[in-house]
C-alpha cells in the first residue's frame, strides 16, 4: 500500500517506471489535425499517472492528468521528462506531427519534408495490401474483430481500414466478401 502523500517523481529512476502510450485517435479539420493519445506511467509499488496527450499545431499538451498518490508541483515539472521520449516515439522519430496534414512540419500541407505522423508507418501498394490481409486473417483465427485489428495495426479510422481491406480483397489476398453463384 502506498503511504507517501506525493508521488515524488524526481526521486524515482526511469528503470522503476513503465510508460505506455495507447493507440491514437485523430480528428482532421481543414488543413490541420488534432490527435489524442492515452498515456500511462506505472510503478511496481502501485503508483500511477494517467493522462491524455493532445497533439495539435505542432505542440503537445497534457490533459486530464490523474495520479495516485497525488503529484506535487515539482512532480508536474518532472512528468514531462518521463513522458517526452515515449510520446515522441508514438508520434514518429521526428517528434509530434505538425498538424498541417502532411506531417512535414512546415505548415504548407505539401508533404515535401520528412514524414512525422501519429499514425504508424504502413507500406503502400502490394506489400501494404498483403500485410492488411495477414492482420485480418490473424485476427479471424484469434476470434477477434478483424477490422479493429487492421485499425490498430495501421492507425487508420474504421472507414480507412475498410478501404484497405477492400483493396486486399480486390487483388485476391482475401476471399470475396460474399460468395457469388
Amino acid at each position: 500500500m502506498l503511504e507517501a502523500s506525493f508521488l515524488h517523481l524526481s526521486d524515482r529512476h526511469p528503470a522503476d517506471g513503465d510508460v505506455s502510450v495507447g493507440p491514437a485517435w485523430e480528428v482532421r479539420e481543414d488543413a490541420g489535425a488534432t490527435t489524442w493519445l492515452p498515456v500511462r506511467l506505472t510503478f511496481a509499488d502501485g503508483a500511477e499517472v494517467a493522462a491524455v496527450a493532445v497533439v495539435s499545431g505542432g505542440c503537445v499538451r497534457l490533459e486530464e492528468v490523474r495520479a495516485r498518490p497525488a503529484l506535487s508541483l515539482d512532480d508536474l515539472t518532472v512528468l514531462a521528462d518521463w513522458l517526452e521520449g515515449p510520446l515522441a516515439d508514438a508520434c514518429g522519430a521526428g517528434g509530434p506531427p505538425s498538424g498541417d496534414g502532411d506531417g512535414d512540419g512546415d505548415g504548407d500541407g505539401d508533404g515535401d519534408g520528412g514524414a512525422r505522423r501519429a499514425r504508424p508507418g504502413w507500406p503502400r501498394g502490394t506489400e501494404g495490401r498483403w500485410l492488411v490481409a495477414r492482420e485480418y486473417r490473424t485476427a479471424q483465427e484469434q476470434g477477434v474483430d478483424p477490422v479493429l485489428a487492421v485499425m490498430r495495426a495501421t492507425g487508420h479510422s474504421r472507414r480507412g481500414a475498410l478501404r484497405l481491406i477492400a483493396g486486399a480483397r480486390a487483388v485476391g489476398f482475401l476471399n470475396p466478401r460474399h460468395a457469388r453463384p
